[in-house]
């Protein structure tokens, strides 16, 4: 398969994927707890991201006081849950990470 086809059948393969929900709208109606449930897909999304990052080091788990960035990530955890701030979040992590790093 070419390039141009690869590109084509995957832009078509996108296109069907969204359009197929806004086919379906008015004619599918989600069980009652699925409106419920949606709150918790960013932070679940998030999690699933972040959490590998911060307790693999060199492809291996690693949950002692050498992972300078399971700690950062436990840091920037707290001062979320304090502060409610994400660019002190941010700070506080790389700082963290910064200064656990060099120590």
């Amino acid at each position: 398969m070419t390039l141009w086809g690869l590109m084509l059948l995957s832009g078509a393969l996108t296109f069907a994927i969204r359009y197929s929900f806004i086919a379906a709208e008015g004619h599918y109606l989600p069980p009652d707890r699925f409106p419920r449930l949606l709150p918790f897909v960013p932070v679940a999304a998030l999690t699933a991201l972040t959490a590998p990052e911060l307790m693999l080091v060199g492809g291996a788990v690693e949950l002692g006081t050498g992972n300078s960035r399971l700690w950062a990530g436990v840091v920037a955890i707290a001062v979320a849950a304090i502060g409610r701030s994400t660019l002190l979040t941010i700070a506080s992590g790389f700082l963290a990470l910064f200064l656990l790093q060099r120590i």
